[in-house]
């Protein structure tokens, strides 16, 4: 398996592949590959014939610091599991930070039509600017005829094609659905880090989500996010950062209910210091 650190040998290989006409899907990650990542690479396979996996943690996404420190990073591990998948037709991309913000590491400013403002956007200044500018280069680089992306983080999701609708770029955006460990939790890189106690509380994050969903059939949405809220104010290892309940395609918070729109609750919760996040259709 190839794996290549500079964008120059990247897009040699590239230039190959797209002169025999091959189709090409990229998986962009941030390393500590896991189960849900592999569904990602997995899917991208039956629909290219080769698959570039980024792996790369982006400073520039990180507003909390101590966080980009602490982020697992395992590229053996994480290329020996691709490995298992595929021995020939993935190839990795696993730049350094030089190879590509070439000494200059800010973020690019993007307007995403105010998707980047809702939920998340509150609580991580500039979070959105660094993933759109690691994202834009990673298209740039790799371009790809199709990109594949978790529905974990569907805000992302979002804002990712806005990218490319905005910035015309030429790639189709895949969503994939949220992949769980048996007990209901997302999965997650961060997931590695949680201590024994806070890794059998946090499946109450998908269990109180379940709920929820049950609810807003008959509660309105204030209602609802009362409710949740209550559960965690009673909870002595979970703190719950937001709960809310959003327009699933314009991400604002629902005022009234609509039979006509589709919604989405999307929660933030922190597990001793690791924050973990997650979402569910509600119809």
């Amino acid at each position: 398996m190839k794996v290549y650190t500079e964008k120059q040998q990247m897009v040699k290989a590239i230039d190959a592949f797209k002169e025999k006409k091959q189709t090409l899907g990229l998986v962009p990650t941030m390393g500590a590959l896991h189960k849900g990542h592999l569904a990602l690479v997995k899917k991208a396979l039956k629909n290219n014939d080769k698959v570039v996996v980024s792996i790369f943690v982006n400073p520039t996404q990180f507003d909390n610091k101590e966080d980009l420190v602490k982020y697992p990073r395992t590229l053996e591990q994480d290329v020996a599991l691709l490995r298992s998948v595929s021995e020939d037709a993935i190839l990795v991309y696993a730049p350094t930070v030089e190879d590509v913000y070439a000494g200059n590491t800010v973020s690019e400013t993007f307007d995403f039509d105010g998707l980047e403002f809702e939920m998340e956007g509150k609580f991580r200044i500039g979070h959105f600017d660094g993933v759109g500018t690691i994202v834009k280069r990673l298209f740039d680089i790799i371009k790809p005829d199709k990109a594949y992306f978790g529905e974990k983080d569907f805000q992302q999701l979002a804002i990712i094609k806005k990218l490319v609708e905005k910035h015309h770029i030429p790639v189709t955006i895949v969503p994939c659905p949220i992949y769980r460990e048996p007990s209901g939790l997302a999965m997650s890189s961060r997931n590695t880090r949680l201590k024994p106690a806070y890794k059998e509380a946090a499946p109450f994050i998908y269990k109180t989500l379940e709920t929820a969903k049950t609810l807003f059939g008959t509660k309105s949405a204030n209602k609802v996010s009362q409710w949740v809220e209550k559960q965690f104010e009673s909870h002595s290892l979970l703190k719950l950062e937001y709960f809310i309940i959003a327009d699933a395609s314009t991400l604002k918070t629902v005022k009234r209910k609509s039979n006509k729109k589709a919604y989405r609750a999307f929660i933030a919760v922190y597990a001793d210091d690791i924050r973990l996040i997650d979402n569910i259709a509600l119809n």
